[in-house]
């Protein structure tokens, strides 16, 4: 199961954990990933999608659809 967001994206990113004494370790910094269900009203059915919680508060704000018109997706490149 890869941790990427289907709407926006993120996916995990690599870096370097540093102690006290400077010595660098490698690793990887996850994104907070939710599987959630939104109902679309065009639709007037519930979708189940895997996005990011930073996704969530943009679609909570501006709606599904037209976040997704704004990423240049469609309904059927982000339901899973």
């Amino acid at each position: 199961m890869a941790r990427k967001c289907k709407i926006t994206g993120k996916g995990p990113m690599t870096g370097n954990n540093v102690s006290f004494s400077q010595k660098k370790t490698k690793r990887r910094f996850l994104p907070n990933i939710q599987t959630k269900k939104i109902f679309v009203p065009e639709l007037d059915r519930h979708v189940r999608i895997k996005m990011s919680v930073r996704a969530m508060r943009t679609i909570d704000k501006i709606g599904l659809m037209p976040f997704l018109k704004k990423q240049g997706l469609t309904l059927k490149d982000v339901v899973s």
